[in-house]
């Protein structure tokens, strides 16, 4: 079912604090000042961001540029992803209108910017419903797409929690970790975060038999996080940045890390006369 998480006042706050956080100091001071700048009461946004992502569930959200979450809807469930999609994308529309999560305002425009691709890794079915979504919506209304590593979204998360707890804290080293089926898990080892609020990823994204995982880690020196589900919002989020700062973070393919389960056969045998 979609979910629009947040629902006290404070919501947006930290949404949008943590972005900040998330940034070197001179970062934060261009971030801070854009900010500024901005209208208090815009009849049209500029700079947002609708994000997608079914690496896992499937989940999307409208964020702006300065990564104030707007709306986010979601499902947890890990199949389905084609019949969620349509639902969920209504409803993030329909939520962005009303303003950031946690804020109750009239209802204006939304001028979307960008659309935002969660690229996984993840399993090919699910995954490729995402990416064909955001494509076919940008298509329609001649929007760029921005591509983004699923891991490096979830990194964002943990990244930002972290500098929320402790705005003075040390980076760590550590890494993402999902569950790629066929007994292995998909990993990526981070170390901190660039001067554009982008997470450093030194490793990956890997497949490794689950057995193995804790060993990888520990050779890396890396802190484990288990993810179950990928945030549209972070997905936006990072986009935002990458756009921000002229980067790509991945290329058009889908980080599909093997080939899907099911694969065209070889062809007609030939018969012998």
């Amino acid at each position: 079912m979609p979910r629009r998480p947040g629902s006290s006042g404070s919501a947006a706050g930290p949404e949008r604090e943590a972005f900040r956080l998330g940034l070197r100091p001179s970062l934060n001071a261009r971030w801070l000042e854009h900010s500024a700048r901005r209208t208090a009461a815009p009849r049209t946004l500029e700079g947002v961001i609708l994000g997608i992502d079914t690496s896992l569930g499937t989940a999307v959200a409208v964020v702006e540029a300065d990564g104030v979450v707007r709306s986010e809807a979601s499902s947890d469930n890990p199949l389905g992803h084609a019949e969620a999609i349509g639902t969920l994308l209504q409803t993030a529309l329909a939520d962005a209108a009303r303003g950031p999560i946690g804020q109750t305002s009239a209802a204006e425009p939304v001028t979307l910017t960008h659309v935002a691709a969660g690229m996984g890794p993840g399993p090919f079915t699910g995954l490729r419903v995402g990416i064909a979504a955001a494509r076919a919506f940008a298509l329609a209304r001649d929007l760029p797409v921005v591509a983004v590593p699923s891991h490096d979204a979830a990194a964002l998360a943990v990244i930002l929690g972290a500098a929320l707890a402790d705005p003075f804290g040390d980076d760590e080293r550590f890494a993402i970790v999902t569950d790629a089926r066929r007994r292995e898990f998909a990993y990526s080892i981070y170390d901190g975060i660039d001067d554009d609020g982008i997470p450093l990823r030194v490793e990956g994204p890997a497949l490794v038999p689950r057995d193995a995982i804790d060993a990888v880690l520990a050779d890396h020196g890396a802190r484990r996080h288990d993810v179950t589900a990928i945030s549209a919002a972070m997905i936006g989020a990072l986009a935002a940045r990458a756009v921000a700062a002229g980067r790509t973070l991945t290329g058009p393919e889908p980080l599909y890390l093997r080939a899907p389960d099911v694969t065209l056969p070889a062809g007609p045998k030939r018969v012998s006369a």
